[in-house]
């Protein structure tokens, strides 16, 4: 789950509340608008923990293994953050990172496209990290070091023993 950040430097909004000002309107994403979220709850450990603080990109394109923000498709005021994992017949998979959480497309199926909303770009605190590295950049993350290819978003990758 993720809440979502009112005016810059404001408090945390209730998930149930009215709209911001950033967050996409009704029946879509608007390209190339940002928002800021906090997460909260354990479903993306342990990629993302509590009160991470993310950059979303409202309307952009979105491929498997991206982080995505999404609407619940059974509790639509409520704004999920998880892993699209593939397309499927009546819209993405979205899976949660710790696989003891079971909120994810397990339970509710496909998510329809016009309820994901949107990618995660990066965190930007309490640790900063990249979480939407490019394709091309992929066979370069994986030549570095394993902590510096994580900071820049690998999470694929497992350390070597």
């Amino acid at each position: 789950m993720a809440e979502r950040v009112g005016e810059p430097g404001g408090q945390p909004q209730p998930q149930s509340q009215v709209r911001e000002p950033q967050e996409p309107p009704e029946g879509g994403a608007v390209q190339g608008r940002f928002g800021v979220l906090v997460v909260d709850g354990p479903s993306m450990a342990p990629t993302l923990s509590h009160g991470d603080r993310l950059v979303c990109h409202y309307g952009a394109r979105l491929r498997p293994g991206a982080v995505v923000v999404a609407q619940h498709p059974l509790r639509q005021d409520l704004i999920v953050v998880k892993r699209a994992v593939e397309r499927r017949p009546g819209g993405w998979w979205l899976l949660s990172d710790n696989s003891a959480v079971e909120s994810d497309s397990r339970d509710y199926g496909p998510v329809p496209d016009e309820l994901v909303l949107g990618r995660v770009l990066l965190r930007y605190a309490p640790r900063p990290a990249w979480l939407a590295p490019s394709t091309w950049w992929q066979p370069a993350l994986r030549a570095l070091p394993y902590a510096m290819s994580r900071r820049l978003g690998d999470f694929r990758r497992l350390p070597s023993l």
